[in-house]
């Protein structure tokens, strides 16, 4: 049943709203949503909508995780930095394009459940830290692509020194009321910004929490 809602919502949500790339339909589609989510909202895994998970954080509308991962342009070949794990959804889906990814989360309970998630689901070329997201991951830089999954004002500037010259950060933009999802490439060492269309997000917040809210 829920396979086929996959497929209802691959072909309903994604080509049905202009998502062109074989490539990123082809990994949405083999990536199981309900997967990610609580037995109480697993029902709902292919609603055209953002779901709650814990810490009082959402798991993306499909279209967004597809469009997001449509506008990082991916070989296959690149190492993603992911800031922002959640539930590892967006991360399978990475995966699935055949990427490397380092994911960054600022919550303990989240990257634990994440990890879980995808070991489960057989996915192990990942890296899950538990950190401050804004300041990346120094470690493993220079990076190919840089996705948010969180929104901010501006791009954080220590995630623009880790991307690789010629490289695409991909990132909800702006204030609480007025988010747009932002493509940006390096070219010469400055930004060349492509707005793709409006949004909604969680906020990017700095900093580890004291105590994880569940």
């Amino acid at each position: 049943m829920l396979e086929g809602q996959r497929r209802d919502m691959v072909a309903r949500q994604l080509v049905g709203r202009g998502i062109r790339c074989s490539r990123v339909l082809a990994a949405i589609g083999r990536v199981p949503r309900e997967e990610f989510l609580d037995l109480q909202s697993r029902r709902d895994a292919y609603a055209d909508r953002a779901l709650p998970i814990e810490c009082e954080q959402t798991i993306s509308q499909p279209y967004m995780v597809a469009l997001m991962t449509e506008s990082l342009v991916l070989d296959g070949c690149e190492t993603v930095l992911e800031v922002g794990t959640g539930s590892g959804y967006q991360t399978a889906v990475l995966l699935e394009m055949g990427v490397e990814v380092i994911s960054l989360e600022r919550h303990q309970v989240l990257a634990r459940s994440a990890q879980n998630n995808l070991s489960r689901l057989g996915y192990d070329r990942c890296m899950i830290h538990v950190v401050d997201g804004k300041q990346g991951w120094p470690a493993a830089a220079p990076f190919d692509r840089i996705l948010v999954a969180a929104a901010t004002e501006h791009c954080p500037d220590p995630l623009w020194q880790q991307l690789k010259e010629g490289g695409v950060l991909v990132a909800p933009l702006g204030a609480p009321a007025r988010q747009t999802l932002c493509a940006i490439r390096k070219v010469g060492g400055t930004q060349q910004t492509h707005e793709i269309c409006a949004c909604r997000f969680v906020p990017l917040v700095a900093g580890l929490p004291d105590v994880d809210v569940v």
